[in-house]
This record gives structure tokens, sequence and C-alpha cells, in this order.
């Protein structure tokens, strides 16, 4: 689904640049911005800096002169507004917007009633393929103007703490970012780790016969009364589920207790 941050009368060149690393990190790349402070904002050193390597967002990215120019071809605008409005657009949650959002859609697809707070419009351009979601930003300042909200079909607003809910325009980007990110199915968590080889029971059982030989030679089995002690080592090693790895240290550990000096008795 066709998706654009939109930042309007932006502020500082640094929100900028951590605007397009947010947006980036979730697989976004449209980014408009709406009179920002800079005219060259998108090349300044603090907004390349900030973007941390989302230099192709920031090279696409549109400056625009209106709201118009930059929700051309949006059929559902989302504000970002915290500070409450006499009347105007419902507020919610992201995450429940945006499940509404894609419901709406799938329905719309499935051929079946919609949502009834989608507009007739963004449902024939979900059926069709074309939706455009717009996420619009206010400035740093003094947020969204009355009459940008009032255009948009919902106000977002971040749960957060009732006594302190300022947030850096970087991160309320980023949540959006990633909230939006999970509705439409998100990215698998990768693992940066490999999966560790399981010791078999051939292996357990060899490693354990070294034990065996380790302990007696140590005095601490006495192996013409061994009594349970293997066998309780055997069962904690299967509850320790052994990888190949840790067979392989153990099995040094009883290789060195076979090489040091008995005590004396």
């Amino acid at each position: 689904m066709k998706t654009r941050f939109i930042l309007i009368e932006t502020s500082h060149a640094g929100n900028v640049g951590a605007a397009a690393r947010a947006m980036k990190t979730m697989g976004f790349d449209d980014l408009v911005l709406v009179r920002p402070r800079w005219a060259n904002v998108l090349r300044k050193e603090e907004t390349i800096q900030r973007a941390s390597g989302a230099l192709d967002v920031l090279n696409q990215a549109r400056i625009v002169e209106s709201l118009d120019e930059a929700v051309d071809g949006l059929s559902h605008l989302c504000a970002t507004a915290m500070t409450p409005r006499d009347f105007g657009p419902p507020t919610r949650a992201p995450r429940q917007h945006f499940e509404m959002l894609i419901q709406g859609e799938l329905k719309a697809q499935a051929g079946q009633a919609p949502e009834a707070d989608l507009t007739d419009e963004a449902v024939a351009s979900s059926a069709s393929g074309e939706t455009g979601v717009g996420l619009l930003f206010g400035c740093e300042r003094f947020g969204m103007a009355n009459d940008d909200v009032y255009r948009c079909n919902v106000a977002l607003s971040i749960p957060s703490n009732p006594q302190f809910g300022s947030l850096n325009l970087g991160a309320a980007i980023q949540l959006i970012a990633y909230e939006w990110r999970q509705a439409l199915g998100g990215f698998p968590v990768v693992e940066h780790t490999p999966h560790p080889s399981r010791a078999d029971m051939q292996q357990v059982a060899g490693m354990l016969g070294h034990w065996e030989q380790a302990l007696a030679h140590l005095g601490f089995l006495d192996p013409a009364a061994p009594k349970k002690l293997m066998p309780r080592l055997n069962q904690m090693f299967n509850r320790a589920q052994l990888t190949q790895e840790e067979i392989h240290i153990l099995r040094g550990v009883a290789k060195s207790m076979l090489q040091s000096t008995p005590p004396k008795h």
C-alpha cells in the first residue's frame, strides 16, 4: 500500500534526517516536506548525519509549498495530534486505527461492506489497489494546525504517560512507522546467531564415560561402590540438552582432570 510521510514546517534539520532513518528501518521511502525552515534541509550536514545511512530516502524526498501538493494522490490521511480539538476527526491509537484500515481494505477487496468511517473514495481506491495513506506530522513547536487536522480522516494519538506525553518528532515517526509496518504484515525476525547443534545420545554417553574415568582418578567416585552418581549425572546432562560444543568443553574438563595429580589420601 502506498505510504507517504509528510512533515509540515519542520524547524530542525536533524529531525528530517531522523525521519528518513525511522522510515527506512520500517521499509518506507516516500517523504515530503511542506515549507521546512531550511530550503536546503535535505543537504544540510546535520540532516545527513541523523539519517545514519538512509540517504536514498533523503535523495528522493520532495519539498513542496502547500499541503495540497503533499497529499496529492492520497485517499486516507492520518494526522498526529496530541492536543484535543473541539471537533474534527475521531482520535484513535495508531494500532487500533491501522487494524481497522487494513480490515476495511480486505473487506473492500472481497466485495464486503467496509468499516463505517472509511470514506467511499478510500474504499474504491482500496478495491483497485491504489490506496494511498498519508501520515502527517506538524512542526516541533506547535504541532499540526487545526485546519490541517480537520481535513484528515483520523487523529492518531500515541498512548503515553498522561503526565508527560511529549515525544521527539523522530521518535513519534518511528513509532507510527513501526505500527503501520506491523499492520501491513511486519518483517520477520532474523536470527543473528546460528542454531546450536544438539548432542546425540551417543555423544552424551561417551562424555559421561570420560567423566566417570576422571572422577575415579580424582577419588571422587569409588568404582567399587559407585552408588547412583553416574545415573544422576546422566539425568542432569539430559535436562541440560547439551550441544556438541558443550560436549567438547566437558570432555576437555575431563581430560584435564585425568592429567592432574590425584590427591593423596
